[in-house]
């Protein structure tokens, strides 16, 4: 079964976001636990987390539904003593906070290496703070989201995220999360059924689809392989609707939040519907 939506706004309250996923028809959806612009938060509060978890089972949200991000100051890889301290800290917090709202897994960017430090070094950080994060809590899984490579960001390459896996101790707790914009952006051509068939073989080969917890489904601004994270609406951009027609129809992508991130929210109620009934015609 496909579970279809996108990441949608907690304001108000944590409570609002599956409520608000709800009413785009969304069988999935994406939220940040704390304002993502902010280092920290205020400890959650028994009555914060009841109210989330009521708001998911009225919705009919699981955790396997529901796809958390961090923040984006995070870098677990950062080349600095006291960015990385502070990265790590921040993140140590974010998958406690899912941990108390019952959620089962944490999407975040692996990190940067800020053109401070050799990229395997700053992949070995990001793994360290990976190990670091899983031994202080449990139940969440740490998923890893590729990148379109901008900048000195890491993960961008499959056998980046493979090289993090391989570090990680509890191989039961991590996993990826492939966005669609980011992988074409990196160079993985996704334009025709023939370029899926030949970039999801690529990444069964070198991660393997036993870590697929998750996707980002977004279309793309700029050509391949432009390392340009630029998002446009399902079938509006460079990559076009085949990928997620592919993506909709194939059972790999079943059972994990499938997580629109595209730029018009007004288009979302329609870009769920034209993805549901794609997946229906498989």
């Amino acid at each position: 079964m496909k579970f279809i939506g996108a990441h949608v706004s907690a304001s108000g309250g944590l409570e609002n976001a599956p409520r608000n996923a709800h009413r785009i028809g969304a069988t999935a959806f994406a939220l940040f636990t704390k304002n993502q612009r902010q280092w920290s938060a205020a400890p959650l509060t028994g009555a914060q987390i009841e109210a989330f978890r009521r708001a998911c089972d009225e919705a009919g949200y699981t955790a396997a539904q529901i796809l958390p991000h961090d923040s984006y100051l995070i870098n677990l890889g950062h080349p600095e003593a006291e960015g990385l301290a502070k990265s790590r800290a921040a993140f140590f917090e974010e998958m406690a906070r899912c941990e108390a709202l019952g959620l089962d897994r944490l999407n975040f960017h692996p990190g940067s290496h800020l053109n401070k430090m050799a990229p395997e070094e700053s992949l070995d950080r990001i793994a360290e703070s990976i190990n670091q994060a899983l031994d202080r809590t449990h139940g969440v899984t740490a998923v890893i989201e590729n990148t379109a490579g901008q900048g000195s960001n890491l993960g961008f390459d499959f056998e980046h995220l493979a090289y993090l896996i391989d570090r990680v101790e509890d191989k039961s707790r991590v996993g990826v999360c492939l966005d669609t914009c980011h992988a074409f952006a990196a160079g993985y051509d996704l334009r025709t059924a023939e370029a899926c068939e030949r970039t999801f073989a690529e990444f069964d080969r070198i991660v393997g689809f036993r870590y697929l917890r998750g996707m980002h489904l977004n279309d793309a601004m700029k050509i391949l392989a432009s390392r340009v994270d630029r998002h446009s609406p399902l079938g509006a951009g460079e990559i076009g609707m085949e990928c997620f027609r592919y993506i909709a129809r194939d059972a790999r992508f079943d059972g994990i939040p499938l997580i629109l991130e595209t730029p018009d929210e007004s288009l979302w109620p329609e870009e769920i519907a034209t993805l549901q009934a794609l997946a229906a015609e498989a």
